[in-house]
């Protein structure tokens, strides 16, 4: 598949990671963004159905659900229609490890895109690394030399949004659809314990894991700004990491890209400059 490719999303962590891939590939692509800068740039916004126009004359699309709900199939459903009317017939969603098919959020998504789509793909990938290099945990390293979660002693299998992104580019540009859900992992499984140890060595100053409970998280989500239904959501999914749930690691970023995926000593070591 060379056609153009449309990434909503587009100025965000998996987004820019995809598109600077998709260009080095000379595969041409649009970005969906609120505010079009650059002229590869389509106004793009969930909430305004006008906004399916952005579709038009690409074969394929990576999907970006809205962070700030949790009513996704509600709100995307409309547009996407509207784009498969357009001729757009792959789809690559980004959901989470955590959120099965039918499941809350994406995983309504997910279960549409499996009985509506004929070409799709769900990458389902844990948490990101780049939670602690860019998001919400890097200042409070900086700042706190803390960590704050709710997930107690839990692993999780951390991924790099890099490797993200060379998954995502092998799911829309493939010969054959993948058609199925991939669970995306890092190569070893981590609890927030030995991130906090492994950024601690990297740094030579001591990072601590701060164990909440969920009611502290869901309070600490809130005083950031982020309403209280999607504060307890977030919270929740702490909790099933804390009940071992994604304390797994599969081979999928092997299976879809040929290569293995980024360790987190690796991704620490190359990102320690924002935490000092």
């Amino acid at each position: 598949m060379t056609e153009r490719i449309f990434i909503t999303g587009g100025k965000g962590t998996t987004g820019v990671r995809i598109a600077r891939l998709l260009e080095a590939a000379n595969i041409p692509v649009s970005l969906g963004t609120r505010h079009p800068t650059a002229p590869t740039d389509m106004r793009f916004d969930w909430t305004d159905l006008a906004s399916a126009t952005a579709f038009e004359g690409c074969s394929a699309a990576y999907l970006v659900a809205p962070t700030d709900r949790i009513d996704h199939l509600a709100l995307m459903q409309p547009i996407l229609e509207r784009a498969m009317a357009r001729g757009t017939r792959r789809f690559v969603l980004l959901s989470s490890s955590q959120l099965a098919p039918g499941g809350p959020m994406m995983g309504k998504v997910h279960a549409w895109l499996a009985t509506n789509v004929p070409e799709w793909a769900v990458l389902r990938p844990s948490w990101f690394m780049e939670n602690f290099s860019h998001g919400p945990h890097a200042p409070t390293i900086r700042e706190e030399n803390a960590i704050f979660s709710a997930t107690g002693t839990g692993r999780v299998g951390f991924i790099s949004a890099d490797d993200i992104a060379k998954s995502a580019v092998a799911a829309l540009t493939a010969e054959t659809p993948l058609n199925d859900d991939a669970i995306l992992t890092g190569p070893e499984a981590l609890s927030y314990d030995d991130v906090a140890r492994l950024i601690s060595e990297i740094l030579s100053r001591p990072i601590r894991h701060v164990k909440l409970e969920t009611g502290e998280l869901v309070q600490r989500h809130m005083s950031l700004g982020l309403p209280r239904g999607y504060a307890e959501t977030l919270s929740h999914l702490d909790e099933i990491i804390r009940a071992d749930a994604e304390d797994r690691t599969t081979d999928a970023v092997l299976r879809l890209t040929g290569q293995a995926p980024t360790r987190f000593r690796t991704f620490a070591e190359s990102n320690s400059h924002l935490w000092q």
